[in-house]
C-alpha cells in the first residue's frame, strides 16, 4: 500500500492521475502540492473528502515547501511545470524557475526524505532539432526554446541523481498529450481545446502554419496508464530510463482539425496563420522501449481520444 505525492496535482495531467490512483487498490493515500497556477482546485474537488486524499497549496520554487509535501510518502510522480514553448520564449525566467529549480528541489527533498522512486514529466521537446523520424529515446538533437532546454535538464538531474544517491527515476517524454480537463484559455493553450471551444462557438479556429505539421498526439489516459506503470514496475531494467509516452501514430494540424470538425459536426474551414517560433515540423515517436520494458500499451487511439474530449468540452461551454 503506497502513499503517493503527485506535484501538479490539480492541473491537466495531474488531476486525470489522481483520480485513477485513488481508484488503485495498491494506494493507500494521495497527497497533491499544486500552486493553481495553472491548475485549478475544481479539478480535484471530487476527492477533497476521501480521507485518502490531501492537498496542499504550495510552489516546488519553495524548498521547505517541498520538505513538507513528501513528509510519510513513498513514491512521487512529478508533474508540477510550466508548459508551453511559446511561454517559455516570453517569459524563459520564470520557466527556468518551475521546470529546473523546482524540479531539483523535488528530487532533493526526495532524496533527504529517503524516497527511492521519483517518476517525472519529460517532454518531446527534448529532440530539437534532430530531424529522424521516428523519435528514439537516445536519439536527440538541440533544443529549440527554453522549454525544450529545462526539460532536458530535469533528465541530466535525475540520471546524476540515480548514480549518486542510489535512487529511482523514471521520465516519460509525453507527446502532445490531450483530454478532458485540458484549459483552453489564456494565450498559452494547447491546440486540441483550442480548436473545440472555437468549433462549439462556431467560429473558425487558427492554425498555426499551413496545416502540413503532424504530432504524434496521445489521450490522456494512456499518460496516467504511462505513471502509473512506471510508479509500480519491479523491473528493475525499467527504472533509471527516459521513455517515450504517446501512440506511435503521426496526425497533422489539418486531419486533427478534419476530426474535431466531424464532432462537431460542422463545415468551418480554419484560418492559416504563421508558424510559431520554436515550433518543430513534425513529431512521432517510436514506443517500443515503453512497450518492452513497462509494459505501456496505449488504449486509447487518437479518434476516440478526440470523441471523449469533443463531448467533455461540449458539456462544458454549451449553455
Amino acid at each position: 500500500m503506497m502513499r503517493v505525492l503527485v506535484t501538479g496535482g490539480a492541473g491537466f495531467i495531474g488531476s486525470n492521475l489522481v483520480e485513477a490512483l485513488l481508484k488503485d487498490e495498491r494506494v493507500s493515500f494521495v497527497r497533491v502540492l499544486d500552486n493553481l497556477s495553472t491548475g485549478f482546485l475544481k479539478n480535484i474537488e471530487p476527492y477533497m473528502t476521501d480521507p485518502r486524499f490531501e492537498f496542499l497549496e504550495g510552489d516546488i520554487r519553495d524548498f521547505d515547501t517541498c520538505k513538507k509535501a513528501v513528509e510519510g510518502i513513498d513514491v512521487i510522480t512529478h508533474q508540477a511545470a510550466l508548459g508551453s514553448v511559446p511561454r517559455s520564449i516570453y517569459d524563459p525566467l520564470t520557466t527556468n524557475g518551475v521546470n529546473i529549480t523546482g524540479a531539483l528541489n523535488v528530487f532533493t527533498a526526495a532524496k533527504e526524505a529517503g524516497i527511492k522512486r521519483v517518476v517525472y514529466a519529460a517532454s518531446s521537446s527534448t529532440y530539437g532539432d534532430h530531424p529522424g523520424l521516428p523519435k528514439v529515446e537516445d536519439i536527440i538533437g538541440n533544443p529549440l526554446s527554453p522549454y525544450a532546454v529545462t526539460k532536458y535538464v530535469n533528465e541530466l538531474y535525475a540520471r546524476v541523481y540515480a548514480s549518486l544517491y542510489q535512487m529511482e527515476f523514471v521520465g516519460l517524454r509525453y507527446f502532445n498529450i490531450f483530454g478532458p480537463r485540458q484549459n483552453p484559455n489564456g494565450p498559452y493553450a494547447a491546440v486540441i481545446p483550442l480548436f473545440a471551444e472555437a468549433l462549439i462557438n462556431q467560429k473558425p479556429p487558427t492554425i498555426n502554419g499551413d496545416g502540413s505539421h503532424s504530432r504524434d498526439f496521445t489521450f490522456v489516459a494512456n499518460a496516467v496508464q504511462a505513471n502509473i506503470l512506471s510508479l509500480f514496475s519491479k523491473n528493475k531494467e525499467a527504472v533509471n530510463q527516459v521513455y517515450n509516452i504517446a501512440c506511435g501514430e503521426q496526425t497533422s494540424l489539418l486531419e486533427l482539425f478534419n476530426g474535431l470538425n466531424k464532432e462537431a459536426k460542422t463545415t468551418l474551414q480554419p484560418i492559416f496563420g504563421p508558424e510559431r517560433l520554436g515550433d518543430v515540423k513534425h513529431s512521432l515517436a517510436d514506443i517500443s522501449k515503453a512497450k518492452q520494458l513497462l509494459g505501456y500499451n496505449p488504449l486509447v487511439s487518437v479518434e476516440e481520444g478526440l470523441k471523449v474530449t469533443f463531448g467533455w468540452y461540449k458539456k462544458k461551454f454549451e449553455v
